[in-house]
């Protein structure tokens, strides 16, 4: 599990090479918990089970099996510790393998109200040893990972399949509630450069603040619909064109939100436009912190992960072309088809670790 700010991940192996002397041993406890995570899609209210990115007949400790993606909001985790109790997950495993701030913040409701002990694991090491996991046995068959070809030119820009051939170093930008920067030189060797706040929880808290919106899907779908230039001054807007000196196109964002000191342009703007100002305003800080990173370490490729990117096309591009314009085509953003669960695998590949050892 990684049990972040705002969501929960969950990634469960499911061997489907079980012997019949295998199953006939097996006890009800652990067939329960099988079908209940395997027949269902959703949880609950929230829990969502993400199908699309289930790995099929992956090999794992020796065994194959599918390995399913599981995520809920982490204000939900009292009702999974209830879960895991009402299961008797205890009487299985006595510990689970954790990552993220959420492995210290509910160990002791896991102790006391489910009798299970956390394996807390460094949310960072799980970040990138499941990273580079994923990356080498890719997406059933494909590459888990893929860049935007001709990110400049929004007509022709496409998006190519890719692999993370020699992939040090690289920077690597997990964009969770939060952000976090790290320089990756080998799978064991990074640092944290640095980081920023405004990530994911901000954007969804200000699209909840100013559209009224509930969930994530909501802001997105508002934001794909709106038109921030209504919201946002530009650099035409104060030049009347391009500031040629400095290469800055008239299109270029010069103040964000800098059209809502005006009365009037407060009372024409649509909520989608807010939204899509929102978007358009954290990931561009997200981009231009993840470039001054990228230029001070003199690195060339930038990783971008984490579930602020989950079926945020509209990120994604934005952030493309951000990193190609401002380098002259120096650097290239690199994504990944399964954004914010690379810790979960990591704290999954740690637990078959010590299975191992055990």
């Amino acid at each position: 599990m990684d049990i972040g700010g705002t969501l929960v991940k969950l990634v469960y192996f499911e061997p489907v090479d079980i012997t019949a002397e295998e199953e006939q041993e097996e006890v009800e406890n652990l067939k329960s918990i099988r079908r209940y995570l395997t027949s269902n899609v959703a949880y609950g209210k929230t829990g969502v089970r993400d199908v699309h990115l289930e790995l099929r007949n992956l090999t794992m400790c020796g065994r194959t099996g599918n390995l399913h993606f599981i995520r809920f909001p982490t204000q939900a985790m009292p009702l999974f510790i209830q879960m895991g109790r009402d299961k008797n997950f205890s009487s299985l495993h006595t510990m689970l393998c954790a990552t993220g701030g959420g492995a210290y913040k509910f160990e002791n409701d896991f102790r006391m109200m489910a009798d299970l002990e956390l394996l807390k694991l460094d949310e960072l090491d799980c970040l990138i040893h499941g990273l580079l996991f994923l990356d080498r046995v890719g997406f059933n068959g494909h590459p888990e990972c893929y860049y935007f070809q001709n990110p400049s030119d929004t007509h022709s820009c496409v998006k190519e399949p890719c692999n993370l051939e020699n992939p040090f170093p690289m920077l690597l930008v997990n964009i969770g509630s939060g952000v976090s920067i790290l320089a990756v030189y080998s799978e064991n060797n990074y640092k944290r450069v640095t980081g920023t706040s405004l990530g994911g929880g901000t954007f969804l808290g200000l699209c909840c603040l100013l559209t009224g919106c509930e969930t994530f899907e909501e802001a997105l779908e508002m934001a794909s619909k709106g038109d921030s230039t209504n919201v946002d001054k530009l650099v035409k807007d104060i030049y009347g064109g391009d500031y040629e000196r400095f290469g800055l196109q008239g299109s270029t964002v010069a103040s964000s939100f800098g059209h809502m000191m005006c009365k009037d342009k407060r009372a024409s703007i649509s909520k989608e436009d807010l939204a899509r100002a929102t978007l358009v305003t954290i990931t561009n800080n997200i981009g231009s912190i993840a470039r001054m990173c990228a230029d001070n370490e003199k690195i060339e490729r930038v990783v971008f992960v984490g579930n602020f990117l989950r079926i945020n096309t509209l990120s994604t591009k934005l952030l493309a072309y951000a990193m190609d314009f401002w380098s002259k085509g120096q650097l290239k953003a690199v994504f990944l088809e399964h954004e914010g669960y690379f810790g979960a695998v990591g704290a999954l590949m740690e637990l078959l670790k010590t299975t191992e050892d055990l």
